[in-house]
């Protein structure tokens, strides 16, 4: 896409608050007409500014209240290993994230369970797909700021 000027800027940050504003409601807000408004839009989709349109779910409410951060050392790094474990990872449901990480830490993985028996249930899925040298979790307490939206 080419350069992204202010009513971009203004789409996007709508989108994020809200994907479900209606194409004449997001037209006024940002004061453009429907159709300048819906090529916008349909522009940065094709460009792949705009990845999807989802619903957030409240975690506590589908039981899935507990958020670990699993960090994961391997002794192999070779490509075969590493789709393994982007295959095991991006099977086993739960798991929200996977990042490669520099320094200490390989793979940082962030996963949504019930309790510690579902948590034991996603640790033994994933060590039961391929070798870990190590994994450690830490569980989150308190969520002070967990968002999804790139204010431009």
């Amino acid at each position: 896409m080419a350069k992204m000027d202010e009513f971009d800027r203004k789409i996007l940050n709508s989108l994020q608050s809200d994907s479900t504003v209606s194409l004449d409601q997001l037209a006024d807000a940002i004061g453009l007409s429907r159709n300048a408004c819906w090529r916008r839009v349909k522009m940065m989709e094709a460009s792949g500014v705009i990845i999807k349109r989802v619903a957030l779910v409240d975690p506590a409410k589908v039981n899935l209240g507990l958020m670990v951060f699993m960090q994961v050392r391997t002794n192999s790094h070779d490509p075969a290993w590493q789709q393994s474990f982007s295959n095991a990872t991006n099977a086993i449901s739960g798991i929200l994230s996977v990042y490669r990480m520099t320094g200490d830490l390989d793979y940082l993985i962030r996963a949504r369970v019930s309790d510690m028996a579902d948590y034991d249930r996603l640790y033994q899925q994933l060590i039961t797909r391929l070798p870990i040298a190590d994994i450690a979790a830490s569980f989150v307490m308190e969520e002070i700021k967990d968002g999804t939206a790139l204010f431009l």
